[in-house]
């Protein structure tokens, strides 16, 4: 995949219209500390464009980002952010269900999780909304430049279980050394073929 164009068209929040597009959509989910912003930055080749935040949870809205007038990159809030309000944790619960269920263009989710850690109750929560919305999520583990070569293997068995993600597809991946890039971009190259 050649990014030729970048453009972030529509913010929707909590109350907005979701848009009505008609190019495909693949959508991002993940916590709120996880490296979305990252790993769209990577994907877009582009360095800050995806707002990265020093404060988690300050994603708190649908970002649709246009990419090569072919496709949409879809930003999802980040969840599970501790500081964050019951209500506002609701909110958000209730805004990325809405695309969910909604979306008639969404194609793939991609499901962010910290490959340092077993996934908590939320990425389990998004897992199973995911999958109950009638979508197979492909997971990426994040922050893969964080552990040691010989401990990728046991921490991706440990995702895999604490998702009860049996036949899913994951995804190591590197926001620094932009390792899994290539592999996210054949899942995408993919979608592409097989809308048009």
């Amino acid at each position: 995949m050649i990014i030729k164009s970048v453009n972030l068209e529509t913010v929707c929040g909590v109350t907005s219209k979701l848009p009505d597009n008609t190019l495909p959509e693949i959508a991002f989910a993940g916590k709120s500390n996880v490296g979305k912003s990252s790993l769209i930055n990577a994907l877009m080749n582009r360095k800050r464009y995806a707002r990265t935040s020093a404060e988690p949870g300050k994603t708190q809205t649908i970002n649709f980002y246009n990419i090569n007038d072919g496709i949409y990159f879809v930003d999802l809030p980040g969840y599970g952010y501790a500081r964050a309000s019951k209500t506002e944790v609701e909110k958000w619960g209730k805004m990325i269900e809405r695309y969910l269920h909604s979306s008639k263009q969404l194609q793939q989710v991609f499901l962010l999780v910290d490959i340092r850690h077993e996934p908590g109750a939320n990425d389990k929560m998004m897992y199973d909304w995911v999958v109950s919305s009638g979508y197979e999520p492909v997971i990426i583990a994040t922050k893969l430049d964080k552990i040691k070569r010989s401990q990728i293997d046991k921490q991706l068995k440990l995702i895999r279980t604490g998702l009860g993600a049996e036949d899913s597809l994951i995804i190591p991946f590197s926001a620094t050394s932009k390792q899994g890039r290539e592999e996210i971009y054949e899942i995408i190259d993919k979608i592409l073929e097989d809308t048009v």
